[in-house]
């Protein structure tokens, strides 16, 4: 059965710089990750495509193309890819093969207007597709490659500053210095106690994310707590503060997305989940943005990037 489910010819995609270019680590599920070849907004997408006829035979075929595809995938809707980006040159015209060619290709200066994602019921991909079409099943190779979105820094960035209570019981003020994070950034902040008639057992801070696709009343929303931080273990006593820092820099943790071509979100809080001996949970949220923030000189390197490319 092999025989009739093997294809008659090696497709290779080698990406230009692949060896200097930063790499990375995508995670495709809880077990498993891999490596993908990192590109900005506006960089050129460049390689050599190399096409070998297995065992020295003739391939004949119908041409042979080469394409830069964006694709905006759905899980629970897997009949429907939402391409916003396709471009797409011609290798070769009809013909035939006998021995491997190398065919280069070059899209330039391409614009990448979303950051890949590799959500839970979604995921945004950039990839290389070669073609060799023949009269019978076309044969298909595609290399995936990974797109960051820079931001510029807020200019304004108001801290949060929010009051929990239960009437007579419990009444504790709350702040975080700033309401818009970059992925390195620390959250620092405090909890105040006011009121104290409960007997709490411990308190944490989380990170969670939600995510939101699709439109209604086909919309789907997953939460997931990324990550659980102890700021407390014991009973606090009235005008006590605790200090809040966290370092966000260890987490899997991609910016804040809101309505991505129009098909998904992806949002982040903080929630103060407080637990009382009786394992009964407070817990209050509040939503922070997160942005990715260029490294210092990327800017500069962009610019004169481009002004290579365009002489």
């Amino acid at each position: 059965m092999a025989y009739f489910f093997s294809t008659p010819v090696d497709i290779d995609i080698v990406l230009e710089d692949g060896d200097d270019r930063q790499m990375v680590d995508v995670r495709l599920d809880k077990s498993r990750r891999e490596k993908a070849p990192l590109y900005m907004d506006g960089e050129s997408v460049k390689g050599i495509v190399t096409i070998r006829p297995k065992d020295g035979k003739r391939l004949e075929h119908t041409g042979i193309k080469v394409q830069f595809i964006g694709t905006i995938e759905m899980f629970f809707d897997r009949g429907n890819h939402y391409e916003f980006l396709s471009l797409g040159q011609e290798l070769a015209a009809p013909g035939e093969l006998q021995h491997p060619q190398n065919y280069p290709f070059n899209f330039k200066n391409v614009e990448k207007q979303y950051e890949s994602y590799n959500g839970i019921n979604v995921k945004l991909r950039y990839f290389v597709r070669v073609t060799v079409a023949r009269r019978m099943a076309d044969v298909i190779r595609e290399k995936d490659l990974w797109v960051y979105s820079y931001r510029i820094p807020p200019e304004t960035n108001s801290s949060i500053k929010m009051d929990v209570g239960i009437e007579d019981c419990l009444h504790i003020e709350f702040e975080y210095s700033k309401s818009k994070y970059h992925l390195k950034d620390v959250i620092v902040g405090r909890i105040y106690f006011l009121l104290v008639r409960l007997k709490i057992k411990h308190m944490e801070l989380s990170i969670i994310r939600r995510e939101t696709t699709g439109a209604a009343p086909n919309q789907y929303n997953e939460s997931e707590t990324l990550v659980r931080f102890e700021i407390m273990d014991g009973s606090p006593s009235r005008g006590e503060t605790i200090p809040i820092r966290l370092f966000l820099g260890g987490f899997d943790l991609t910016p804040t997305f809101r309505e991505v071509n129009k098909k998904y979100s992806t949002r982040y809080y903080l929630s103060l989940v407080l637990i009382d001996e009786d394992a009964r949970r407070y817990f209050k949220q509040s939503e922070i943005v997160l942005f990715r923030q260029a490294p210092e000189g990327l800017a500069a390197a962009q610019e004169q990037n481009r002004q290579i490319q365009q002489s």
